[in-house]
């Protein structure tokens, strides 16, 4: 792997990565009153258009990166759009 693509791998890993505690406090919590739901909108647009850009490159550090924060991306939207109501009231 040549030095380009190790940036490149090591920038998606990272920003990856970022995503896993705030989907895993989402998931087990159900509290997301501090969540913007636009903001959360526009980012999940986003990965999905990064998502698709490396598909079109074949660039997989992009693909690979993007299509698991996109996941992480969707479930916490997902979390927000269904508990909205609730989001004050968090779950044992």
């Amino acid at each position: 792997m040549d030095f380009i693509n190790t940036i490149g791998t090591v920038a998606a890993t990272l920003t990856t990565l970022a995503f896993l505690p705030q989907a895993w406090r989402s998931w087990r919590t159900r509290n997301l009153a501090g969540v913007s739901l636009a903001m959360y909108g526009f980012f999940t647009l986003g990965v999905f258009l990064w998502l698709v850009y490396g598909i079109l490159l074949s660039q997989w550090p992009i693909i690979v990166a993007n299509a698991i924060t996109f996941v992480l991306s969707c479930s916490i939207l997902f979390l927000k759009i269904r508990h909205k109501d609730v989001s004050h009231h968090p779950h044992p």
